[in-house]
């Protein structure tokens, strides 16, 4: 069974920084694409980063040239690294791993970035 465990959320200033984790179970993580997706109440989930198994990247538009995607398949865990945070990056930040048409999701992490 895949789980999906996300740490590190919490309340920081504008322009501060916080390291998202998610540890990830019952797969050969190594094999999968991850990332990272956030939704903020009355808002679609939307991508924030994705790292393929390939170690290839791709960030939304918003966080461009602030966050980092990272991986380390030995200790099968995905990160985010996020810089310069803003008012509106506050959302719950999800994890997820891709296989294939299957999707699996961790329960999220708050991040609230407020004065």
């Amino acid at each position: 069974q895949v789980q999906l465990v996300e740490s590190g959320g919490g309340l920081v200033q504008p322009g501060g920084s916080l390291r998202l984790s998610c540890v990830v179970s019952g797969s050969i993580f190594s094999l999968y694409h991850m990332g990272w997706y956030r939704q903020a109440p009355g808002n679609q989930r939307e991508l924030v980063a994705r790292i393929t198994s390939g170690q290839s990247i791709n960030y939304g538009d918003a966080v461009k040239g602030r966050f980092t995607i990272s991986r380390d398949n030995a200790e099968n865990t995905v990160f985010l690294q996020m810089n310069s945070l803003k008012p509106e990056d506050t959302a719950v930040y999800y994890c997820n791993q891709q296989r294939g048409s299957v999707s699996y999701w961790g329960p999220g992490t708050q991040v609230t970035v407020s004065s």
